[in-house]
């Protein structure tokens, strides 16, 4: 017992006088708030925001680019697997047509054949 005792305040101490381990954030770091006023402004951006940065950032969301059929699918997976409370159909109508609009596929970026046809 008297070791366990001991090895746990030596590991405590060790803990303290680690800089960055008990003093807090790192210097430099500053918490983001969002504002929805930064996302695209179509009807239900208020909605949207609210119900998705309930749980994550929305910048995640904006991130994704997707058809509606695709976000469908994730509001239903996170439904299923995260136990996000299930959306009234026009609640999420609303939702589901906001990340539609504001963040649709994104087109693919990088490498372009030389012998597909001039768009």
């Amino acid at each position: 017992m008297r070791r366990w005792l001991a090895v746990s305040l030596v590991a405590a101490g060790l803990v303290a006088a680690t800089p960055g381990l008990s003093q807090g954030p790192p210097t430099g770091f500053e918490t983001q708030v969002e504002d929805p006023n930064a996302y695209p402004v179509f009807p239900g951006r208020d909605e949207a925001f609210g119900f998705c940065s309930a749980c994550h950032a929305f910048r995640l969301v904006a991130s994704q680019g997707m058809t509606r059929e695709q976000w469908a699918s994730s509001l239903t997976w996170m439904t299923e697997r995260h136990a996000m409370p299930v959306l009234d159909p026009a609640d999420r109508d609303v939702i589901l047509d906001y990340l539609a609009k504001a963040f649709p596929p994104k087109a693919p970026a990088g490498w372009r054949s030389p012998f597909a046809p001039a768009q």
